[in-house]
């Protein structure tokens, strides 16, 4: 039998994957399921479960329970200890204040604040069902903040007052960034900065109001002296676990792990409005050991981007981290630009990625490899495993010419003759697809463009399988870069890359760049 697999459990949520062969976000049926205690008091709970990595609620620390489901082995786990339950409604919270009530926001966080300093090592701060508005809460490590169901911390819509995260500490660590480079930026809702043994759970929500002030209007801009927030940040943590809550409305990326290690995220849903401005789902950066498995994004840009620095324009690399074994399993990613990306911000080497068991759901691209000569570093082995993309426009694409920051249209950037070869020059080797399902494709299978000084290697696709086409799809370009022609229905197409495919039918001999950029 098939034994379900423990993915994350903490004082009072367990996170276990129940792997029903074929099975990706969803179960193909739901599953009953049977909770007991063991020399417990209270009687076995029962239940149905439709999700692969399915969430056990509202148990009781340092207890072991056994899991009983239809066609599955028995399984037994403990939770974790706490230390002690501290309520902070207790500490004064004020409920209900409309968003741009910055004087409710401060008392609130003010609250918060006292509420934090009296819980012990590896206790638990509870959030009771209710909305409260709170300036950003700087979370430290040994903690659990725990967000019961309806409740909803919320950040202020006004920008007055909020803190401001430097470019660097003390000791030169970027802290403040923005899209790979040390930059102050404001500190999110929700934050943490070298923290160890962190929890945030519950099934409860964080909201960014990014919706409800000016943030999503000014997005690559900078005001007050700073750049826009991200929704969750956690810079230079160790073993942090985000299990259950839902996180929306961030004023840019909406979880961004930023130099840490030892990551899981099991259970979140992540949303933003599909036409606001650069709110990614969850962007691993210089991290380490990520997790991520069972995780509902609906955004307005790419769902999951992995990065790890860029360069600057005089060769800063100081602040650069590498991002190594990132582990994506059992997710869906509905709409956005990308279901996984990795870069363009990759200048610290991004290696090691497994995509394995995932839906995808009308996001302009599948998996995503981005980068442009000036940013250096590498992409290797990158692997994707059993995926079912439905009404994905390119379901394959890597891009060595993307057109990002403000010379990404120069020659030099975007020429298809040799460059000379540097620190500078990107790399991509090793990228594995297997098993991979399209349904109602519009552009192409994929698209793989290289640079002529340094072609993509290794690239190996076994078993994609075409079902149909999106018969309302129009041509367009599939990738950003410049002189790419317009593409519709196409299968898979490389210059500059070597692609080993196990059914040569699908490699199309037609050109991906325009016969101008192709001949210059």
């Amino acid at each position: 039998m098939i034994r379900p697999i423990p993915v994350a459990i903490s004082a009072r949520i367990a996170a276990i994957r129940l792997p029903v062969p074929g099975a990706l976000y969803h179960l193909p049926q739901m599953l009953s399921w049977r909770l007991t205690q063991i020399a417990g008091d209270l009687p076995p709970r029962e239940g149905l479960a439709d999700r692969v990595v399915t969430l056990f609620h509202d148990l009781s620390p340092a207890s072991v329970y056994r899991l009983e489901i239809d066609g599955l082995e028995p399984f037994q786990f403990r939770t974790a200890p706490c230390a002690g339950l501290v309520d902070a409604v207790a500490f004064g919270l004020i409920e209900g204040a409309a968003p741009d009530d910055l004087d409710t926001a401060s008392r609130n966080a003010s609250a918060l604040a006292a509420a934090l300093a009296t819980v012990p090592s590896g206790g638990t701060l509870r959030i009771e069902p209710g909305e409260w508005i709170t300036m950003p809460l700087r979370l430290g490590g040994h903690i659990t903040l725990h967000l019961a169901r309806n409740a909803v911390l919320r950040a202020p819509s006004l920008r007055a007052g909020w803190p401001i995260l430097p470019a660097r500490g003390s000791l030169g660590r970027m802290l403040g960034s923005w899209e790979g480079m040390p930059d102050a930026c404001f500190a999110a809702p929700v934050h943490a900065m070298e923290a160890r043994n962190l929890v945030i759970e519950g099934r409860g929500t964080i909201d960014g109001s990014g919706a409800e002030g000016d943030w999503w209007t000014w997005p690559k801009e900078t005001r007050d002296g700073a750049r826009r927030p991200r929704g969750l940040h956690l810079i230079g943590c160790e073993n942090v676990t985000l299990l259950g809550f839902t996180i929306r409305n961030a004023a840019s990326w909406t979880i961004h792990p930023q130099g840490c290690s030892n990551i899981v995220a099991a259970g979140l849903v992540i949303e933003a409005p599909h036409d606001s401005p650069n709110t990614d789902g969850l962007n691993p950066e210089g991290c380490t050991d990520v997790r991520l498995e069972g995780i509902r994004f609906s955004v307005g840009d790419d769902c999951i981007a992995i990065k790890a620095g860029k360069r600057g324009p005089n060769g800063e690399a100081d602040h650069l981290r590498g991002t190594r074994n990132v582990e994506v399993r059992h997710c869906r990613m509905e709409r956005g630009h990308g279901g996984v990306v990795i870069g363009s911000e990759m200048s610290g080497g991004v290696a090691s990625v497994t995509v394995e068991d995932c839906e995808m759901k009308g996001t302009d691209r599948g998996l995503r490899l981005k980068t442009r000569r000036g940013r250096g570093g590498s992409i290797t082995g990158i692997t994707m495993r059993r995926v079912r993309m439905d009404g994905v426009l390119t379901a394959l694409s890597a891009n060595a010419h993307y057109h990002c920051d403000s010379d990404g249209h120069d020659e030099w950037v975007q020429s298809r003759k040799p460059a000379a070869v540097d620190n500078r020059t990107p790399a991509i080797d090793g990228i594995t697809i297997e098993d991979l399902d399209v349904y109602n494709l519009s552009h192409a299978a994929g698209v793989f463009l290289g640079l002529p000084e340094r072609p993509i290697r290794n690239i190996v696709i076994r078993r994609l399988r075409i079902h149909s086409l999106d018969p309302d799809a129009t041509a367009q370009p599939p990738i950003m870069a410049d002189d790419i022609r317009p593409i519709l229905h196409e299968t898979i197409l490389a210059e500059h890359a070597d692609v080993d495919c196990d059914q040569p039918e699908l490699r199309s001999m037609n050109s991906i760049s325009t016969s101008l950029r192709a001949a210059s």
